[in-house]
């Protein structure tokens, strides 16, 4: 037998059969962190929300929002009318999260009305699509009562 021929046969196949393993521990968290920040970012920032809900959204959308319609479509609905209403809406996110199929984000949110704390929660489906949300704000304000920042 050809050597060359048999480690690269066997290589194909270790590749093969590696490409079918489920993800774990880790990975799953990984690629669900890279998920959100790009729909986050690709909502927001490019301002592309179909793509984003084409791209990222599962099937379901479950929001916990009490500003937000349920669904897809209020999803889509609540952020194409924040964003047309105000074109300074920038996000920025400081720090992700991840548990299984669980990702939160702590976001810097920017609009004409000034700067938000934002923490978000996101629940993904096995195959890494976004299915739940739910959210808490707060203004940051020009003074505080300490020297800390919120981010």
């Amino acid at each position: 037998m050809n050597r060359p021929k048999a480690i690269f046969a066997s290589t194909l196949l270790a590749i093969s059969f590696a490409a079918t393993l489920p993800l774990h521990a880790g990975e799953i968290e990984d690629r669900n962190t890279a998920n959100v920040v790009g729909f986050y970012h690709m909502s927001f920032n490019q301002r592309d929300v179909d793509g984003a809900i084409k791209k990222y959204i599962g099937d379901e959308y479950i929001q916990h929002n009490p500003f937000a319609p349920d669904g897809i479509e209020g999803f889509r609905d609540a952020v194409t009318g924040w964003l047309n209403a105000d074109a300074n809406i920038h996000i920025e996110i400081v720090r992700t999260v991840a548990e299984g199929n669980l990702v939160v984000t702590h976001v810097k949110s920017s609009s004409s009305d000034g700067e938000s704390a934002v923490m978000d929660i996101f629940r993904l489906d096995d195959a890494g699509k976004i299915v739940e949300h739910w959210d808490v704000s707060q203004p940051v304000p020009d003074k505080q009562a300490h020297d800390n920042t919120m981010f």
